[in-house]
């Protein structure tokens, strides 16, 4: 076994073996109380979401060596999931059922094409990052303005819940950047 592989397989386990288990907490506490109650198509969802996000993680690992790319990777992925996790449980704004939360999807898609745009390249992936930030608070713009099913839920803390998921593409953005400078050539 090279060297190379020896220093990634615990991080792969690691990292795996805290999908399986974050799948495994609904599971257990679904025998212990009547508050947990998933369905067959939640654990698929999750774990789809969990497949998903983890495989891309391996290919940014893939894609470059950089900690600095490895990292702002993670981050953006971590929001990703976060995202989406938060909106389809129970809504950014308002209920899960709003339609308005579907523009927090489309924002998670500007991050989608501008990476794929960008090549994967860590300038590229900065823009990328920084542009999913900004319609994340774009997209709370245009829904706390929409109709909402919970009129009691107030707007601040749903523009703070969209603040942290913003703000972690933000230092995505950053890490990405940092990669950049980095990769570049001395002149």
């Amino acid at each position: 076994m090279t060297e190379l592989m020896r220093t990634r397989v615990p991080w792969r386990t690691i990292g795996w073996g805290g999908a399986v288990a974050l799948l495994a907490i609904p599971f257990v506490a679904m025998r212990f109380t009547s508050d947990v109650n998933w369905s067959a198509s939640d654990f698929i969802s999750a774990g789809a979401m969990f497949a998903i996000i983890g495989g891309a993680f391996e290919l940014a690992v893939r894609a470059s060596s950089s900690r600095a790319y490895r990292a702002g990777a993670a981050l953006a992925l971590l929001g990703v999931l976060l995202t989406t996790w938060a909106n389809l449980a129970v809504g950014i704004v308002g209920s899960e059922h709003n339609p308005a939360n579907l523009w927090f999807f489309g924002a998670l898609l500007v991050g989608v094409v501008g990476s794929c745009i960008a090549r994967f390249r860590a300038n590229g992936m900065s823009v990328a990052a920084f542009a999913t930030a900004i319609s994340l608070w774009l997209a709370f713009g245009i829904a706390w303005t929409s109709p909402t099913d919970e009129p009691f839920v107030s707007h601040g803390v749903e523009f703070a819940g969209t603040s942290v998921f913003a703000l972690m593409f933000l230092g995505s953005a950053a890490l990405f950047r940092r990669s950049a400078l980095n990769i570049a050539p001395q002149q």
